[in-house]
C-alpha cells in the first residue's frame, strides 16, 4: 500500500483516460499469433517495434513486439522474444480470471464470431447470458484468455447500475477486514464469499 499524502490538493487534477491505448502479452510464435489475430478475428496487425533492448529498464531483451488494431483506435500487442517460450500460467489463480474482452456490435455478430472460431478449429465456451450483456470465450495460441461480448443493457442502465457501485464495494471491503481478522484468530480458512449473488442459476443445488 502506498503512503497517503497529507496534501492531494496541491496536486494536478488526473488526466483524462480516453480509451486503452494497449495490453501487451508474451507470444509464443509472431506468425502463429498474427494468423490468430488477423485472419481469424480480423484485427489488422498494424505496427511493429524490434530491438534488442528494453527502453523502459535498459536490460538487454531482443524481442519483436508487435500490434493488432481495434475498431476504436486502441490495440492489443504481443512480444516475440524469439525462444519459442510461451508465457507461463499463474499457478495459484484459475484460467478463467485473467483474460480480456472485446466488444462486438451484436449478439448476432458474437454468433457470426462464435461459428467462425469453430471453423478453424477453436474451440468455445458460451454463447453465456450475463444480464446486461451476452459473451463467448476461448484461448488463443499463446493461451491468453479472450472474451467477446455483445452489450444488452444501454447508458442508462449501465448509469444506474454505477450509482450502487462504491456502496457494494465498500460493503465488500468492510466484510473482507472482518474477515482477516477472523482468519488471523483462526476462526475462518475458506475464502470470503460475498455479500449477494447475482447469479443465483448457477448455484449448485
Amino acid at each position: 500500500m502506498s503512503a497517503v499524502l497529507k496534501n492531494p490538493g496541491a496536486l494536478p487534477a488526473p488526466a483524462p483516460i480516453h480509451q486503452l491505448h494497449h495490453y501487451a502479452y508474451r507470444a509464443k510464435d509472431a506468425e502463429e499469433t498474427r494468423h490468430f489475430y488477423e485472419d481469424i478475428l480480423g484485427l489488422p496487425l498494424y505496427h511493429i517495434i524490434q530491438s534488442d533492448v528494453v527502453p523502459s529498464t535498459g536490460e538487454y531483451c531482443p524481442y519483436t513486439h508487435f500490434f493488432f488494431r481495434l475498431q476504436d483506435g486502441s490495440f492489443i500487442a504481443f512480444f516475440d522474444l524469439g525462444d519459442d517460450q510461451a508465457a507461463e500460467p499463474s499457478p495459484n489463480t484459475p484460467k478463467w480470471v485473467n483474460h480480456i474482452s472485446f466488444r462486438v456490435d451484436s449478439v448476432q455478430a458474437l454468433k457470426d464470431m462464435k461459428a467462425r472460431l469453430e471453423a478453424n478449429g477453436v474451440e468455445v465456451l458460451g454463447i453465456t447470458d450475463h444480464h446486461i450483456f451476452h459473451s463467448i470465450y476461448f484461448f488463443d495460441p499463446n493461451g491468453v484468455r479472450l472474451e467477446l461480448t455483445a452489450q444488452l443493457a444501454d447508458e442508462f442502465q449501465m448509469l444506474q447500475e454505477s450509482k450502487t457501485a462504491h456502496q457494494r464495494l465498500n460493503e465488500w471491503t468492510a466484510r473482507k477486514e472482518q474477515w482477516r481478522k477472523e482468519r488471523a484468530a483462526g476462526k475462518v480458512s475458506a475464502p470470503l464469499k460475498p455479500q449477494q449473488n447475482d447469479r443465483p442459476e448457477f448455484v449448485k443445488k
